[in-house]
Formats: C-alpha cells, structure tokens, sequence
C-alpha cells in the first residue's frame, strides 16, 4: 500500500473511531468530569464570581460534618422535613428535572454551590446530559421516582418498581446509587418506606420550605424545595439567585444535604 493510501486509511479510521464515540451517551463525559471535582466544584476562575451573581460577598462555607447512617426504627429510612442541627445552613433541592436552564450550571460550579437534584426519568427524557453536566460541577443526583406517581396506597410491588427502577436509571446514567429519595407529591406510606429501604435509600427527604424565590423566615436546617416556575416567569437561575440573597441576608449559609443524612 502506498504512503498516501496508507494517510487515507489512517485517517478513516480516525473518523470513525470519533463517530463511534460520538454515539456514546453524554453522561459519561459527565461521570469522568465528576471524578475531576471536589465536593464543592471546581475553584473559582475570576476570584469574585458572586458579585456576578448578585451576592454581596461569598457565602460562607459549610461547616464539614460526618456523613450519618440514615436507617430509622425497624430497619426503615426516617422521613426527613428538616435538618436538626445548629449549623447555620439550609439545603437547596430541585425535584423533577424539567427545567435544564444552562446558566444553572454555571451558577453552581462558580458559586460551589452543594444541591441536590430528584429526578424522575419520565420528566428528564433525553436531558441527561444535562444533568450529567451538572453533577460534574459539583450537583448531587438523587431519587424521585420512573414516573412521578402519588405512591400512598399503592401495592408493594407498584411502588418498589417506580423506586427501584429509578435507582437503576441513575445507575446506567451516572455510575452511582442515590442514597436518598423523595417521594412525588410528598406523599407515602409504610408501603414506600419498606420498598424504599428494599431499594437501597437511607432517607425519605420531603421539605420544609417550599420557595419560587425569594422566602423570609429561613431557620438553620431548613430543606428548601426550589419549586418549577412558569414558563414565563422567572428562569431557575434567577429564582435561586433570588433565594441565596435571602440567605445570605439571614446570615446563613448552603449546606450539602448529604452531609447531614
């Protein structure tokens, strides 16, 4: 084979060794970034990015505490509405996945900002990648079930495919099992506790503070559910921009809710 052939074929091969990495599924750019990051995302770039955002000065960074062991009476996760601790932070939680507003991503990477975001697949739908990007920078993915159904007074079985099926979804996607689960609606029973922990989750998360954007009367250990907008109201970023304002003004701070739990 002549040198120029021999060129040609190497290239070809080149070409479709890229187009068959191409086809591979976005989260696992997302699942090696991951590995790259520490706890709280990459270091800041630009030294001050939270004036960007409109905070006033940096938020204070989350005490460091032990990770707890979440398994209640009988072997069956505690529902938790509320973190009791004296640390001065709440914790911010994104349920679903419909909204994939990109500046979001930017917003907790140069912020270092802990979330924890439930997502159920049938929302999600082709956005993992999105998601994947997000857990790069730092986000925690946790459970929220297949198909965002009401769970109490549902039979076992119903009830531990919606969770389990969950967790192997997150599981394929993005290399992990979440430890922790909110049930759609807040809605449960000893059925979805059960299955839950049968499931492999150490927690029933629900919340204490439903917010849009800007809320008033936060307390230390607050679980803040950051709840969908309209489509034409305020994007995410701006509703949490909103939120970590009034934080900070509460002269509180964000922690990561699987510190505490």
């Amino acid at each position: 084979m002549r040198p120029r052939t021999l060129v040609a074929a190497g290239l070809a091969a080149a070409l479709l060794a890229g187009c068959a990495q191409s086809v591979d599924p976005i989260e696992r750019l997302g699942k090696k970034a991951a590995q790259r990051v520490g706890s709280y995302g990459p270091a800041r770039t630009d030294g001050r990015p939270y004036r960007h955002w409109g905070l006033t000065s940096p938020l204070p960074a989350p005490p460091r505490v032990p990770v707890r062991s979440g398994i209640g009476r009988g072997g069956l996760p505690p529902v938790v509405r509320r973190v009791e601790t004296s640390d001065k932070v709440v914790f911010l939680t994104y349920d679903d996945g419909a909204e994939r507003d990109p500046r979001f991503v930017d917003l907790v990477r140069e912020l270092r900002l802990p979330v924890s975001m439930f997502l159920t697949d049938s929302v999600v739908g082709p956005g993992y990648g999105h998601f994947a990007r997000l857990q790069s920078v730092g986000a925690r993915i946790q459970n929220h079930t297949l198909d965002h159904p009401a769970l109490r007074g549902l039979p076992y079985a119903g009830q531990r495919a919606e969770i389990c099926g969950q967790q192997e979804k997150v599981r394929s996607r993005f290399g992990i099992r979440p430890r922790l689960f909110r049930p759609p609606y807040g809605t449960y029973d000893r059925t979805t506790l059960r299955a839950a922990a049968d499931c492999g989750l150490s927690a029933v998360v629900l919340w204490s503070v439903a917010a849009q954007g800007e809320r008033r009367g936060l307390r230390p250990g607050d679980i803040v559910s950051v709840t969908s907008g309209e489509t034409a109201g305020p994007t995410l970023t701006e509703r949490t921009t909103r939120l970590l304002r009034e934080i900070q003004r509460r002269g509180l701070t964000v922690g990561r809710l699987e510190d505490y739990l």
